[in-house]
């Protein structure tokens, strides 16, 4: 019972702090996971959680400025967004294009999208947005 518990407060400290830990792309996501699998399964469960969260992350610091000219050159309309755009907001269910990020950037189940002339990785399923590029 006592597994079960810790692991109710490791996913929920991790969907609290996701959308903060998703800015840092690759970095954040280790950062996630470690702490959840940490307090899941203490040093071996915080090193399993790392590489996990890294591999689910965005796009990685070294890739960023190579990603932010293939997006530029492919001159996708961009979305009006009159809130603050900012990690963690959520995207209306309509009007928005999203693209698949090529592999080349990295691996990860995110799609992007321009949103006033800025890029920012989204969630799919839920069109939060969980990384600004640039």
């Amino acid at each position: 019972m006592k597994f079960i518990s810790t692991a109710a407060i490791a996913i929920a400290s991790l969907a609290y702090f996701s959308p903060a830990l998703a800015q840092n792309g690759a970095a954040g996501g280790a950062v996630g996971g470690a702490i959840v699998g940490g307090a899941v399964g203490g040093p071996v469960g915080a090193a399993v959680g790392a590489a996990a969260g890294a591999t689910a992350g965005g796009i990685s610091e070294a890739n960023r400025p190579r990603f932010h000219s293939y997006v530029t050159e492919r001159r996708h309309p961009p979305y009006r967004y009159d809130r603050e755009l900012r990690v963690g907001a959520v995207l209306p269910d309509s009007g928005v294009t999203y693209y698949e990020v090529p592999r080349e950037y990295g691996s990860t189940a995110y799609r992007y999208t321009v949103v006033n002339d800025r890029t920012v990785l989204v969630d799919p399923g839920t069109h939060r947005i969980v990384e600004v590029i640039d």
